[in-house]
């Protein structure tokens, strides 16, 4: 089950980090993300990206 969250979150962080640097390089994203807040959407996916790494490496497998 830890291996599964952990799947997500990596999935969810590659989405952030290409969302973000999409919106910066595109100046932002309309009325949604401004260029200097596509910031945020590209840490977030940061942490949700290692954090999902570290719990899939952390978990050990049992049959």
């Amino acid at each position: 089950m830890k291996r599964i969250f952990g799947a997500i979150l990596v999935i969810l962080g590659i989405v952030g980090i290409i969302w973000g640097a999409y919106a910066f390089v595109m100046g932002g994203d309309g009325a949604m993300v401004g260029k200097f807040t596509s910031a945020v959407p590209f840490v977030v996916g940061l942490i949700f990206f290692f954090a999902g790494i570290n719990l899939v490496k952390t978990i050990k497998d049992t049959v």
